[in-house]
């Protein structure tokens, strides 16, 4: 197995333990377990300073990119071009929303 292929497999390994956080957020508000919740944002929350530090870039993006002169969004991870293309995007947005549910349900509470 090659570096590239290593490094494809960890950043598709966090990108889905992240997706799994933002999707787990507004479940997490909807059946009011709000701790649950608050950790879920956090650790989205900690994930956007580490891309906020880096120029709004994964690590392990700059990290592939030594191994490989292909460009395309997906050359670092293993999703459809059209998803890594927007995936901040789409799944900030789907963040955002979820932290606004889980907040309107601890609210009205």
């Amino acid at each position: 197995m090659t570096v590239l292929v290593k490094i494809k497999l960890l950043h598709t390994a966090v990108w889905a333990f992240f997706v799994a956080a933002i999707v787990g957020l507004p479940a997490a508000g909807l059946m009011r377990r709000f701790r649950l919740a608050a950790v879920l944002a956090g650790l989205v929350l900690i994930e956007c300073a580490i891309l906020a530090c880096n120029r709004g870039r994964c690590p392990l993006t700059d990290l592939a990119a030594r191994h490989t002169a292909d460009r395309r969004a997906n050359f670092d991870i293993y999703l459809p071009e059209w998803l890594a293309r927007r995936n901040q995007a789409i799944f900030g947005g789907l963040f955002a929303a979820g932290g606004i549910l889980a907040l309107w349900r601890y609210l009205a509470q």
